[in-house]
């Protein structure tokens, strides 16, 4: 993997802070952190029906529209992970792209949406562990809490993971992401090898799809909450900065690779699906029952198509173990600089395992008691995930916003013009319209009382009101401390 370099420390000096990590990760690691959180093989199993029920076929045109956004917006963090590699990504970056406040904000905003991401990572094994035997369905017919059963489960085995060591975590990623790459591959061959039409699917919108008003781009408004719920997350590779040898050079690269190779094998696996599926008109493609597992077992059999499918579990699992350890980062960078309850404790590394086993615990612990609510309120869940999203976003535009306004006025780090600024002022007006698309009131995602389709803005209201409200308390402590 390559030793540490002087500089690498030298940089941690400079901000004041005392290297606590060991240094290990090389540039495939760093690769595995963002391609693991992306997941294709989670997050397309997991919401294919989505996008099929909204928009039918034609949904696959979402993809390379969240592609673009989401291009410009990792070109700003690989920028911004070349500045200042340091653990906490989006946290450490919007701290210094703007001032204390706003990145003690992205933080808050970020750990929110982190949380319930991890919770809703590992919901995904619900889809596919009882399509590949049906003893998994350990709660008979009740498929929430089965869900929340297996969650709880996977979310266990992830904290197990990251406490027990970065070496470690490693090791079972870099696995874990050769078998989904692999795995992703083979499938995409085989989907293709199994096709009844051609590529000319992708222009079949099915009939009686909502616009929400918006006309044609309706459906496929609605539909984009599938890619916009995978392609986030890459920042993971430079969240691990201060762990990874020479992160000036390995981290904005891998961000870069992450993205475009989940974004290539996406569309792909994407494509060769639409052009095998037996039949278009199959009600269980735009349901929570069928999607994606389904057409897979249909098109291949039941035998190659479980085999594929432990691809996925995989993936699912790996998945886990990524956001987690971003989470478990960006809730010690805050700690460390005094900015969270607990920061004693919180921003602590363990001795030897050389992990933050008290911020990965708490990830645990919070990640495990959403899924009780996924028992009890199954519908809330849903529309949570969806805020989750908005929170994301939220926390990528109060990075990206403080970074233009640098370069605007000469006073940024990271370089300020030509193609990178153009790149920066996409980030930004993408970020707006990714929060307002998926935070829009619609019904079939949040609910139908107007409390619940208007659930992104109220949600994220409370957040930021509760957010300001905990900076507001801290900061009262610090000074009466002092």
């Amino acid at each position: 993997m390559g030793d540490p370099t002087p500089s690498d420390d030298q940089d941690l000096a400079r901000a004041g802070y005392r290297p606590q990590f060991a240094r290990g990760l090389g540039s495939f690691t760093a690769f595995a952190a963002g391609f693991s959180y992306l997941s294709i093989l989670t997050g397309i199993p997991q919401n294919f029906y989505l996008g099929y029920r909204e928009a039918g076929p034609a949904f696959v045109w979402t993809w390379p529209v969240v592609f673009v956004g989401q291009f410009c917006l990792a070109v700003c963090f690989a920028d911004l992970a070349r500045a200042y590699p340091f653990c906490g990504g989006v946290y450490a970056w919007s701290r210094r792209a703007g001032s204390a406040f706003v990145g003690w904000l992205t933080g808050w905003v970020y750990l929110a949406s982190l949380i319930f991401t991890l919770a809703a990572v590992a919901l995904a094994w619900q889809i596919v562990l009882p399509a590949i035997w049906p003893g998994f369905q350990f709660m008979g017919e009740n498929p929430t809490e089965n869900a929340a059963l297996l969650g709880t489960v996977l979310i266990v085995l992830s904290t197990v993971v990251n406490v027990a060591g970065t070496r470690w975590m490693a090791v079972i990623m870099n696995a874990g992401v050769l078998i989904e790459l692999i795995g992703a591959v083979l499938l995409i061959g085989l989907l293709a090898v199994h096709a009844v039409r051609g590529p000319g699917v992708v222009f079949d919108l099915r009939p009686g799809a909502i616009s929400d008003g918006f006309g044609a781009i309706g459906p496929f408004l609605a539909a984009a909450v599938v890619s916009a719920y995978i392609m986030y997350g890459f920042d993971t590779a430079g969240t691990l900065a201060e762990e990874t040898v020479d992160p000036r050079r390995r981290g904005p690269r891998a961000i870069l690779q992450a993205l475009a190779a989940a974004a290539v094998l996406g569309a792909l696996l994407l494509l060769v699906a639409l052009t095998a599926a037996p039949d278009l008109d199959d009600p269980l493609l735009g349901s929570d029952q069928g999607g994606l597992p389904h057409l897979i077992k249909q098109v291949l059999g039941d035998d190659l198509g479980k085999v594929i499918l432990v691809a996925s579990v995989v993936a699912i699992f790996v998945c886990a173990l990524a956001v987690q350890a971003n989470t478990a980062r960006v809730v010690f960078a805050m700690a460390r600089d005094g900015t969270l309850p607990g920061a004693r404790w919180l921003g602590r590394v363990h001795e030897h395992r050389k992990t933050p086993h008290a911020a990965v615990l708490l990830v645990g612990g919070l990640a495990c008691a959403l899924l009780l609510f996924n028992i009890k309120l199954p519908n809330l869940m849903i529309a949570l995930v969806c805020v989750s999203i908005v929170w994301a976003n939220l926390a990528y535009l109060l990075t990206t916003t403080p970074l233009l306004v640098g370069r605007l006025r000469g006073t940024s780090d990271v370089p300020a013009g030509g193609w990178r600024l153009f790149a920066n002022v996409v980030a930004v007006v993408w970020g707006v319209v990714l929060i307002v698309n998926i935070g829009w009131p619609r019904a079939r995602f949040y609910g139908d009382a107007w409390t619940e389709r208007n659930a992104a803005p109220l949600y994220t209201a409370g957040l930021l009101v509760a957010g300001i409200g905990v900076y507001a308390w801290l900061r009262i402590n610090r000074r009466g401390g002092s």
